[in-house]
């Protein structure tokens, strides 16, 4: 399996000062980065205001978009 860049540069970083930055690494068990889904409400309020509302009721009397005189 080929070596990443990083860890040559890692390997070549020990070998020339003899430090290791990988020891430098902070131990961390869960993830800092905070994932969210959107709920059922937030879903079906950004399917409602998808494409500006074209096609909402309300915009004529029998709120159709496409109204016949």
């Amino acid at each position: 399996m080929a070596k990443s860049a990083a860890f040559k540069k890692r390997a070549h970083q020990l070998r020339n000062t003899g430090k290791d930055v990988s020891a430098f690494r902070s131990e961390v068990d869960f993830s800092t980065h905070v994932r969210m889904t959107k709920t059922k409400k937030e879903k079906l309020q950004q399917y409602q205001n998808k494409y500006k509302k074209h096609f909402q009721q309300g915009l004529h009397p029998d709120g159709n978009a496409f109204y016949i005189a």
